[in-house]
């Protein structure tokens, strides 16, 4: 499990390698991974933007831009947990995710919250 706190929004990710889906002969390889956010501060705050840096074995990068995730902009009160899972293909064996989520305040204050760097790896 990798954890990134950010003004008092922890952010936990825990990957695991999808073998059923992957396809290392023509180099497909899945992972899903799940992420916890929870509001330890004082405020309400909502996800509104998502951004993601993957790199592969290769240092090939992928950019990924996005409105909330998985379809959803939640709000979080103080105290609330969020959780959800979404998945990343790789042509390579191993790689590196990182980010970030672009958050809001009920005031209209926007902030950035850091998605801890993790690591992709199969057993291939």
């Amino acid at each position: 499990m990798y954890i990134q706190t950010t003004r008092f929004i922890k952010v936990m990710v825990t990957p695991a390698y999808l073998r059923e889906q992957s396809e290392p002969i023509d180099n497909k390889y899945v992972w899903a991974y799940t992420i916890q956010l929870e509001n330890m501060g004082h405020e309400t705050v909502q996800l509104i933007n998502r951004y993601w840096h993957i790199t592969d074995a290769t240092g090939s990068v992928q950019e990924v831009h996005g409105e909330g995730v998985i379809g959803e902009q939640p709000v979080l009160q103080p105290g609330d947990v969020y959780q959800y899972t979404s998945g990343a293909a790789l042509n390579t064996p191993s790689g590196i995710m990182r980010g970030h989520y672009e958050m809001t305040t009920m005031d209209g204050e926007s902030f950035n919250i850091t998605i801890p760097a993790f690591s992709l790896d199969s057993p291939e």
